[in-house]
């Protein structure tokens, strides 16, 4: 059997870039920089930037898979934007959307068309470099921000309107782009085609987008709202997402717009059911979205700059940025939104790539020469730049909003803690020598079921239990004569502070024991551990840091 030496090499390179990117991004995490960084930073090493290992025709083959995890972004963006949101926050995602996409627009229009007059002399390339950048420039790219939010468990006002934004930026992008194509087509002589096809082809496209998504939403709710087996769930579920992605690419309309509305749909008319397909798609992306991110790393390639395109991407860069910053503060302002949104929005705004880098070379391929190269060019090394300032951008915003950590579940919580956090360290030990009465005194006065027993030198013996003090009465007539020794049950589990909570919460779910004792190294009793108790601190931990988050977003 003859062996093909080419899947063999490509197998092993997706492993090392699997394992290579999640443990770089586990390195990052630890300096406090968002794993996202650590991705790309990675594909830059491995890609036409760095080693080339990853060169053009690799990226070229890997392409599909590129636009399965940007179908899987788009359809976890929908699933984040509710029609409760959306009314609440209707007027806000609106106004700042339309303010920062135009200021972005206009800043870099201005900026590029004097700086691009000034080295090619003709006001016809200028308006064209000009008018297509600044639509480009509009541009947010949701996959790295969205990653920071989710990798955070972030919550709040800022976190929505972050959502709403990049969610519908691209659409805005698309419009200006369309425009500005027809305008410079006209201007140098080529096809740009006409304004009105272009905005009817935009038309199309964010129709049938809305439609297919919508379609599919429906189709696997329909599917999987009468089953209970998580595989056949998740199953279904990617299976939708890859056959939705098909269809959009097969009528060449949008892929995350299609797989948002898909998300949007589900989300919103099946609340109950999403919960749980939400959370099986989540549990599936991780390695998808490493993957990925190296991929878009790798993808860059600035070699080939020139002191003009440097100081075209600079510009670009500052006007972009400003633009945005610019734009977003004055429609926080207009639509009055909270503080945390006027304050650190701008921070969340920085990152470009996918669809940015798509119209590039779309730009490219219409504009052959001097604009398509030079709109390549500066595109791909301010996408270098700002897909590694961006995320930590977004993280330094969300931090500082005080929105880290307000969306977790109880999983998460339980992931997060230890057992120091979960134990009553404070609960009486009882002494194997003490009578009943003394025991009776202390179970009157807590609201502890279960106690530890220990010797005299404070080492671990046993735990009473309420249930075991009630059987004693009832069935022994020397209750008056035993001893904590003589009615204590033996112990089958212990934990210490430092065991993870998801240990002892295993212990609990396939033991069924109530309690478990916290010792340290020398057996010496610490602390109880009771499963009620910790549901109790669980739920009331979770509330706390949902009133936050609803009162942030009524501030």
């Amino acid at each position: 059997m003859e062996i093909d030496i080419h899947s063999i090499n490509m197998i092993l390179l997706l492993g090392v870039v699997l394992f290579g990117g999640t443990l770089t991004g586990r390195l990052f995490q630890k300096w406090k920089i968002p794993q996202v960084v650590g991705y790309i930073g990675l594909g830059l090493i491995l890609g036409q930037t760095g080693l080339n290992i990853i060169n053009g025709k690799i990226i070229t083959s890997l392409r599909p898979f590129s636009t399965f995890a940007l179908g899987l972004i788009g359809f976890m963006i929908g699933g984040e934007l509710k029609i409760q949101t959306i009314k609440k926050f209707g007027k806000q995602f609106v106004t700042i959307l339309l303010l920062e996409s135009l200021s972005a627009f206009v800043v870099v229009f201005i900026f590029i068309t004097s700086l691009s007059f000034f080295f090619f002399k003709d006001m016809r390339i200028a308006l064209s470099l000009g008018l297509l950048m600044g639509a480009i420039s509009s541009a947010t790219a949701p996959a790295a921000t969205t990653d920071v939010l989710w990798e955070n468990k972030t919550r709040g006002p800022l976190t929505t309107i972050i959502l709403g934004i990049v969610a519908m930026d691209d659409a805005v992008s698309l419009l200006l782009f369309a425009v500005a194509t027809s305008v410079a087509g006209i201007l140098t002589g080529q096809d740009g085609g006409s304004l009105l096809a272009s905005l009817g082809g935009l038309a199309w496209e964010i129709g049938i987008s809305v439609a297919l998504g919508a379609g599919l939403g429906f189709l696997l709710y329909i599917i999987i709202r009468g089953f209970v087996d998580e595989d056949k769930i998740l199953a279904f579920s990617i299976g939708a997402i890859l056959l939705l992605i098909g269809l959009a690419q097969s009528l060449a309309v949008d892929v995350i717009l299609a797989t948002m509305a898909m998300g949007f749909f589900i989300s919103n008319f099946a609340p109950r059911r999403s919960k749980e397909t939400f959370h099986l798609v989540e549990k599936f992306t991780p390695p998808v979205y490493v993957l990925f991110f190296v991929m878009v790393g790798a993808t860059l390639n600035v070699k080939g700059l020139t002191f003009v395109t440097v100081s075209m991407a600079l510009v670009y860069l500052v006007g972009r940025m400003g633009g945005k910053t610019a734009g977003s503060i004055i429609g926080a302002l207009l639509s009055k939104a909270p503080g945390s949104v006027r304050k650190y929005l701008p921070l969340c705004l920085f990152s470009q790539a996918g669809v940015a880098i798509g119209l590039s070379i779309v730009a490219g391929q219409t504009f052959p020469g001097v604009i398509g190269d030079t709109i390549v060019l500066v595109v791909t090394a301010t996408t270098f730049v700002v897909q590694i300032i961006g995320p930590a951008s977004v993280k330094y915003a969300v931090s500082k909003a005080g929105e880290v950590g307000l969306n977790i579940s109880e999983q998460d919580l339980i992931r997060q803690s230890r057992g120091a956090d979960l134990a009553d360290a404070d609960i009486p030990v009882i002494g194997e020598g003490e009578n009943l009465r003394s025991i009776l005194n202390i179970f009157a006065t807590r609201d502890n079921l279960y106690y530890p027993v220990s010797d005299k030198d404070n080492r671990l013996m046993g735990i009473l239990s309420i249930e075991k003090l009630k059987d004693t009465f009832i069935a022994s007539d020397l209750s008056d004569y035993l001893l904590a020794h003589d009615i204590m049950d033996k112990v089958n589990y212990t934990a210490s502070m430092d065991t993870e909570a998801a240990e002892i919460y295993s212990i609990f779910q396939k033991s069924h024991v109530a309690s478990i004792p916290v010792v340290d190294k020398d057996g010496k009793v610490e602390g109880m551990i009771e499963y009620r108790r910790m549901q109790q601190h669980l739920s009331r931990r979770l509330s706390e840091l949902k009133e936050k988050a609803r009162r942030m977003e009524e501030e």
